[in-house]
């Protein structure tokens, strides 16, 4: 595999908790996959079950913080009241909408799990690959070559693999850049994540667990804002900052503090044409693109994740070739209509909510207000977010291999 992100890690897991010693895993990455990832994740109930079957559920769940509702705003940032137009909670079993864990916290426990299961991590960049009948050569930065099956690109959406593979790209860059950092607040969060409008882009405050460093209790941040105002916040510096934070997070969470540095992301949508190539699978960011307003690309990535694994480890029980057209056709198969739709959804969000104007502010949020007032459609996105339906791969079903 090209690439030691989160998605490839637990691929790579998967196929050795299944395999064993069938099956030989070796992850390529020039930055050593190290649990060094500085954002933070909205783990759906669909992918923890995935953690569970691969052994580190148990551990990561001491460290997440549970989301127990999470509500929408839409207003102006000089707006003296946000109201709430949309409020989703989490089941009356307890089970949350989603738990939040560092990223950090998440690479960290697959990358040890990964050492314990054997699979070989190396810091190396895939430098060239040859696929013919037989398999597909991989050369690594240093020269040497090795024979393989299946060659995985997770190597994000700016994937040197996939251009070599011819295979093309659509998307488009947005006028925006993503701060993210961790903030401590004085009032606790009571595990609400809140999702504020705003005419530059979408403010998301996600709750952590654990204290603050100035404060008692922390959120992680996702501050969507044009480019321009951005690179003028990280130029200003922490001071800038912080006003900025206080003004968007209003009085509900009291004195606010940045406890980490805040770090732009660039931010795009983008689909590859294919996600398979001969002998080579297209893996998380490598295949798609999706906006962060959603929370959702993390768990797309650990779909796809589940969805090759489940093939491949098919295969290879049957004895057939884990690497051939037939078995990168079904992932591809399996996994392209959710991409889509995810990256349809969320870049019409961003381009609906990113907007200042007064009749589409006044629609969108008769829209939310209907949406709220509706249960049954308040259900249908929930249970979409939450995953693990008939369609979902076994192993977001919490079935194992």
């Amino acid at each position: 595999m090209a690439g030691g992100g989160i998605p490839s890690l637990a691929f790579g897991l998967a196929l050795r908790r299944a395999l064993g010693a069938a099956v030989a895993v070796t992850v390529l990455d020039p930055g050593r996959p190290s649990g060094g990832d500085p954002r933070a994740f909205a783990v759906s109930p669909a992918a923890f079950r995935m953690l569970d079957v691969l052994g580190v559920g148990a551990t990561l769940r001491r460290q997440a913080q549970p989301i127990a509702a999470m509500t929408i705003t839409d207003s102006r940032l000089e707006d003296a009241v946000r109201p709430e137009y949309l409020r989703f909670d989490g089941e009356p079993d307890g089970q949350p909408l989603a738990l939040m864990l560092e990223g950090s916290v998440l690479s960290a426990s697959l990358v040890s799990a990964c050492r314990d299961a054997e699979v070989r991590l190396e810091t190396a960049a895939v430098a060239s690959f040859a696929a013919d009948v037989a398999g597909v050569a991989v050369t690594d930065g240093a020269g040497a070559t090795r024979q393989v099956s299946l060659l995985v690109a997770a190597d994000g959406a700016r994937s040197r693999l996939r251009e070599a593979a011819g295979i093309g790209w659509t998307g488009r860059r947005y006028r925006q850049l993503a701060l993210v950092a961790t903030v401590s607040h004085e009032h606790p969060h009571g595990g609400v994540a809140v999702q504020h409008f705003l005419p530059g882009g979408p403010f998301a405050i996600l709750p952590l667990a654990g204290p603050g460093r100035a404060h008692p209790h922390r959120s992680s941040l996702v501050w969507t804002e044009a480019e321009s105002e951005a690179r003028r916040l990280l130029a200003e510096g922490p001071e800038a900052a912080t006003a900025g934070l206080r003004d968007r997070f209003g009085p509900a969470l009291g004195a606010v503090a940045l406890d980490t540095p805040l770090r732009a992301l660039p931010l795009g949508v983008g689909l590859a044409r294919r996600f398979v190539a001969p002998r080579l699978a297209l893996l998380g960011d490598a295949a798609h693109e999706i906006h962060p307003l959603a929370g959702q690309g993390l768990n797309l990535g650990l779909g796809d994740a589940a969805a090759l694994a489940e093939h491949v480890v098919g295969a290879v029980r049957l004895g057939l070739d884990p690497g051939s057209d037939e078995v990168l056709a079904r992932y591809q198969t399996d996994r392209r209509f959710e991409a889509v739709a995810l990256a349809g959804l969320t870049d019409a969000l961003n381009r609906l909510f990113s907007n200042d104007s007064l009749p589409v502010r006044a629609l969108r949020d008769l829209g939310l207000g209907l949406v709220d007032r509706a249960g049954g459609a308040k259900g249908f996105f929930a249970e979409e977010a939450a995953g693990g339906g008939r369609r979902a791969p076994s192993l977001m079903r919490g079935e194992a291999l």
